[in-house]
């Protein structure tokens, strides 16, 4: 799938009546942000009047907000461009806000080291930042006898990944722990959690300003080039301008792959495809009638619906999963059908008419349908012989839980 001619921001624009329906524990508002401002006005409001800056971080989305605070800690000057008009608009508050244990993924990957030192991290810093979160909990379920041989591999793989307390629970244990799933046997992940992310991102924003960090909003990256002495980015919004940075983290997430390509020096073999997935969540009427959130083995020839609660208490099923041509958040009703056939495995109990239409979240994908699953994309000055340049590309679940690790990655590869 070409990434050319992709139009975001007109997407969201397409989208915006579906603002309202984000997670409820988001209490913030979405388009408030400490300096609203573009990148020429920000830089004199700085004190910066040259137009050479030694550190740009491109998206101001979770994972770009964490890349920021961690270089400004560093003593580095940063300025974070976003090309929306508020940080986090995207993949960052679309999802299911979960602090993630890291029991799925290969072992020795990305996904697996940065999720769980993610996870532990992140803990911490909610605890010590006071951003609101709760560490309530996961029970993954088999609702018959063949997903048995499932639990066991997660289990496996948890071990392997670093995650050693996952829970073996038999029937009448689950019955005890959540009386409303029906399932044969299942496994306790203690240290699954949810997040306010919203909370979070302003947090790490505050935490990047309170170390010198800039945000500059309004500020696209069109283009850039790899010169001798710098790496100089062209930003449009309302007033377009050249600036030259010594170091730039490119985190933009759905345009990521668009930034590089549009960056003459970087090698287009180092730049992987673009694809999107998107994700329906319908939202339950009345009350919780899980405690836990509540993950059932995954199969091929059903949807993988979570049970997902916030910090409101709103109970949530998703997302599911389907392939798309470009970002569009509109939401398909027609796939309602097929959540409650899904649901109805693991919560007989679910009433017609209970779900209603939550919103949807896209993905990036660095691979397309029948492609496995590939590992996060971080590449430094060894993968692409560009010195100051850090590209992330398929930054996706679990990139909240692991932010604050990818954060020391990428200071490591830049050796700040």
């Amino acid at each position: 799938m070409r990434d050319e001619g992709v139009n975001v921001r007109a997407s969201e624009r397409e989208s915006e009546e579906c603002l309202h329906d984000l997670p409820i524990s988001r209490s913030h508002d979405l388009t408030t942000s400490r300096r609203v401002v573009n990148l020429r006005a920000l830089l004199q409001i700085v004190g910066i009047m040259a137009e050479r800056i030694e550190c740009a971080v491109i998206g101001a989305g979770v994972v770009g907000l964490a890349i920021a605070r961690r270089l400004a800690a560093a003593g580095r000057e940063v300025v974070i461009l976003e090309a929306e008009n508020a940080f986090g608009t995207h993949t960052s508050s679309r999802n299911s806000e979960v602090i993630h244990a890291g029991i799925y993924y290969p072992t020795n990957s990305l996904k697996a080291r940065l999720c769980v030192a993610g996870r532990r991290a992140l803990y911490r810093y909610c605890a010590d930042h006071d951003v609101k979160h709760r560490r309530i909990g996961k029970i993954i379920v088999a609702c018959d006898e063949s997903e048995l041989a499932g639990l066991a591999k997660y289990r496996q793989q948890a071990a392997a990944n670093g995650v050693d307390d996952l829970r073996p629970l038999g029937h009448d244990e689950l019955a005890a722990l959540e009386p409303e799933v029906r399932c044969v046997a299942g496994l306790l992940s203690p240290s699954t959690g949810i997040v306010d992310s919203h909370g979070l991102m302003l947090e790490y924003l505050g935490d990047a300003e309170s170390h010198g960090a800039a945000l500059a909003l309004g500020s696209p990256v069109v283009a850039g080039r790899v010169e001798n002495d710098g790496i100089t980015l062209e930003t449009g919004g309302a007033e377009a301008m050249s600036v030259k940075c010594d170091i730039v983290v490119n985190s933009a997430g759905f345009n990521a792959q668009a930034v590089a390509r549009s960056t003459a020096g970087v090698p287009p073999a180092t730049v992987p495809p673009t694809h999107y997935a998107i994700g329906h969540y319908y939202v339950l009427t009345g009350a919780a009638p899980f405690k836990r959130l509540v993950y059932p083995v995954a199969r091929q020839d059903w949807l993988g619906v979570h049970v997902t609660l916030d910090l409101g208490g709103q109970c949530k099923f998703g997302p599911d999963f389907s392939w798309i041509e470009r970002v569009d958040y509109r939401f398909d009703a027609s796939r309602e059908p097929l959540f409650y056939k899904a649901i109805r495995r693991y919560f007989p109990g679910l009433k017609e008419g209970a779900l209603q239409p939550g919103y949807t979240g896209i993905r990036p994908k660095i691979h397309g349908p029948g492609q496995p699953a590939p590992d996060f994309m971080i590449q430094g000055p060894r993968d692409h012989g560009i010195r100051g340049l850090v590209n992330l590309f398929g930054i996706e679940s679990p990139g909240l839980t692991s932010s604050l690790a990818i954060g020391d990655y990428v200071a490591d590869l830049l050796a700040i």
